[in-house]
């Protein structure tokens, strides 16, 4: 009896091992599109003049925060992610299942740049910190901090569109 009640319980083990065995799932990611929510002005601080002008999305809910660019194949080189957040303090990003590269600037409760990460690599998990306090943070492609000769102490400003539901 007590062999029996062995060989059933190996039976059930090597079932329930193989049937775990099945083939990784793949989940289909739905494709995420930029949707323009407003316009995004930067600034010399020393001259006032406008370094550039790009489309933005706007991430300010918990959900939109947390999500960010992740799960999009690219975006144009007039467009940004503006995250919006509610207090100011320091900041860490990171770029996991994000799958293009991105410079990160960071921005204080005056709308002035107080640091900036280049070239954050796609898929990256590793923190990219703000470094200063911070209220604001745009993600661009990256490069083009560099190509805008952006610097800590520049400004922004930004119009969202009212949304009517």
């Amino acid at each position: 009896m007590k062999t029996l009640k062995t060989v059933i319980a190996v039976l059930f083990i090597s079932i329930a091992i193989t049937s775990c065995k099945s083939e990784p799932k793949s989940i289909e990611q739905p494709e995420v599109t930029f949707t323009k929510e407003g316009e995004l002005t930067l600034f010399k601080s020393a001259t006032d003049t406008i370094i550039t002008k790009i489309d933005i999305e706007i991430a300010k809910t918990a959900f939109e925060i947390e999500t960010g660019l992740m799960y999009r194949k690219s975006m144009k080189k007039n467009q940004g992610m503006l995250f919006v957040f509610n207090e100011i303090r320091e900041r860490n990003f990171y770029m996991k299942n994000t799958r293009f590269p991105l410079d990160l600037i960071f921005l204080d409760h005056n709308k002035t740049v107080v640091s900036f990460q280049e070239n954050a690599q796609p898929f990256n998990e590793a923190s990219l910190p703000s470094n200063a306090l911070a209220q604001f943070v745009l993600e661009v492609n990256a490069g083009l901090a560099e190509e805008w000769l952006l610097e800590v102490g520049d400004k922004m400003d930004y119009f969202v569109y009212k949304i009517v539901e």
